[in-house]
């Protein structure tokens, strides 16, 4: 991330940093570090699926927005101690070859699920999700945030970005203990996919998010957790860039609220934010709720070690 720099003077004839930016106080030690980030600049799945490519390029978009940010300016002290302990580790190479790019990612998170260290995968389309879940080598439920169910039958016997969470309900592993999907549109969703994911565990339309409160509830008795953003559940005036923009989805003010609380909610263990298509962005709105979906997760990670 790009570093942007403010500087006064300290008194004493040397410099300060008066402005700090995410992009220069992000740390460079994956062994001490909390947090760490990784890019999966893929939108293969997203053919298979009929849907508009172009989500590859998101990891960098959501870095270059994000390294723009400032830490919380309520609480700076505690938010830049978290930057110092949390890794870019750039993007994944991805090859074409979804199956093999999916174990790849898996891999490539593992070591740090395995340590304890919070995820946050930068997609890439939805496929994404179902790489990152392969890095669990422990049972794990799911929160998606979608207005998709993503539970569709592989195309073949290949998985793309709306089979996930699907294969990771019938992956022969058995990890995945229950699965929530909220943000549901009702004219996106076909029955047999509703009745499929009530199966396994819940389903929560849009109309059922009226307030804080709804959204909180997402969480209850899930643990440890993956969260999956996908930025089509929010309304497409204020996310017009991603692969299938919504009518009538959540407000930005719920989908940050969720970010925050899954970030501050010490069972929630990783997450990803995917779906976001740069070339459709044209003004970058959504490439900054992207990232700002990322900065309430790092602030609501923070919070975690705020006293009661």
């Amino acid at each position: 991330m790009r570093a942007h720099r403010d500087r006064g003077r300290d008194g004493l004839g040397g410099s300060i940093v008066s402005d700090p930016r995410l992009g220069e106080l992000l740390g460079s030690q994956a062994a001490s570090a909390r947090v760490v980030l990784l890019g999966f600049p893929s939108d293969e799945g997203v053919r298979r699926n009929g849907g508009r490519p172009g989500a590859a390029a998101g990891p960098a978009a959501i870095r270059g927005a994000l390294g723009r940010f400032t830490p919380d300016a309520r609480d700076p002290s505690r938010f830049a101690e978290l930057l110092r302990h949390t890794v870019d580790l750039g993007d994944l190479a991805v090859t074409g070859d979804l199956e093999g790019d999916q174990q790849r990612l898996g891999e490539a998170v593992a070591p740090h699920l395995d340590a304890g260290r919070f995820v946050i995968v930068l997609g890439g389309g939805h496929e994404t999700a179902f790489g990152h879940f392969l890095g669990y080598h422990r049972p794990v439920s799911i929160v998606n945030w979608d207005a998709h169910a993503d539970v569709r039958e592989l195309k073949g016997g290949l998985g793309h970005s709306g089979s996930p969470f699907r294969q990771a309900l019938e992956h022969p592993r058995g990890l995945c203990r229950g699965y929530t999907v909220a943000g549901l549109q009702p004219h996106s969703v076909p029955a047999e996919h509703l009745a499929y994911v009530r199966q396994h565990g819940r389903a929560i339309f849009r109309d059922e998010l009226q307030d804080g409160d709804a959204v909180a509830a997402v969480y209850a008795d899930l643990a440890p957790t993956l969260v999956s953003f996908d930025l089509d559940a929010v309304n497409g005036s204020e996310a017009p860039g991603v692969s299938a923009p919504a009518t009538d989805g959540l407000t930005s003010a719920m989908w940050l609220r969720a970010a925050y609380l899954a970030g501050a909610d010490a069972r929630v263990t990783s997450a990803d934010v995917v779906e976001l298509l740069p070339a459709h962005d044209p003004d970058g709105r959504t490439a900054r709720l992207a990232a700002l979906t990322v900065w309430q997760l790092l602030r609501g990670i923070a919070a975690r070690s705020r006293s009661p």
